[in-house]
């Protein structure tokens, strides 16, 4: 006979439709964060080879956009931005999620804050090793507008982008750069994980903060510094790779390591963090709008399909 002090587990949202709110809740703040990733690639692609830069600020980026490719052209590669978190953040979400509950133990006590940092760090690799193709396309085609006419890939959309990519280059080059992006994801999770957990406490210690939206936001923007400052170098590598073309049949660069020391030697150490303000701009907001997004899809999937 079950007792009547036994609690009744609450209903929960199957595996599936968490997965699917998450990269939903991706691709809704894509939308609004666009821009200021095709302004952080054009940034990482200016001055390539040299010291001389195309654009002065980031402001001076989105002005010569606009003038040159018109106010549709701040959301070129909208497409591939999208396929981006339709792949990498449901991917990411499901193995962090599927992880966390085996490593969660028979009494409900989860995991410890390092084995937390594991988990995120090995979905966050395997999530961008899905995203890659994806990837690719998007660094193409936010790139295509600094290039001369006869120059640019001119992909319509990133569907067109990945099948001529395997038309013209082969299947593996829709995975060009995954190491580097799976190590940029790696960094971005470590870096995330640690640096927001501590400004969140930080922010609460102070008594001015309540665990509401504005500590959130504040968190992720004291967060999205640190992630910045310590991923843009290997963000800059994977942007370089995937853009790279072919010259008389071999590669541009060899390897990440290449791609660093080049960039540090043509264009000066700091040209590492070339595209700094608008990826941090990105970063903190992205994170977020994408938390807003999914407790407005899980409220609204509770409201009419658990408690209906």
């Amino acid at each position: 006979m079950t007792a009547a002090s036994d609690s009744v587990k609450p209903k929960t949202s199957p595996k599936a439709i968490k997965f699917l709110f998450g990269g939903l809740a991706g691709m809704g703040a894509t939308v609004f964060v666009q821009p200021l990733d095709l302004v952080k690639n054009r940034m990482q692609l200016s001055g390539q080879g040299s010291k001389a830069r195309e654009y002065r600020t980031s402001l001076h980026a989105v002005a010569s956009i606009l003038r040159n490719e018109g106010i549709g052209g701040i959301y070129t590669g909208l497409s591939a931005g999208l396929l981006r978190q339709a792949t990498y953040t449901t991917t990411r979400l499901g193995i962090y999620t599927i992880l966390f509950e085996r490593m969660t133990k028979a009494d409900g006590t989860p995991p410890n804050f390092f084995m937390k940092a594991l988990i995120g760090m090995t979905a966050g690799a395997t999530g961008a090793f899905v995203g890659t193709p994806a990837e690719v396309s998007l660094i193409r085609m936010t790139a295509d507008g600094r290039l001369p006419p006869d120059q640019r890939r001119g992909y319509s959309n990133v569907f067109n982008a990945l099948i001529r990519i395997t038309r013209e280059e082969g299947l593996t080059t829709l995975w060009r750069g995954c190491i580097p992006t799976m190590a940029r994801a790696v960094v971005v999770n470590a870096a995330q994980l640690a640096s927001y957990s501590q400004s969140k406490q930080a922010l609460l210690d102070t008594g001015h903060f309540h665990d509401d939206i504005l500590c959130h936001f504040c968190a992720s923007m004291i967060s999205g510094l640190v992630t910045t400052a310590a991923s843009m170098p290997v963000d800059i590598v994977k942007t370089r790779i995937q853009n790279m073309r072919m010259i008389d049949g071999k590669p541009e660069y060899k390897n990440g390591l290449e791609v660093l020391l080049k960039v540090v030697r043509n264009e000066g150490f700091f040209s590492l963090w070339k595209g700094f303000t608008p990826y941090y701009a990105r970063l903190g907001p992205h994170t977020v709008l994408t938390f807003i997004f999914l407790e407005q899809m899980n409220k609204f999937y509770k409201a009419y399909f658990l408690d209906s």
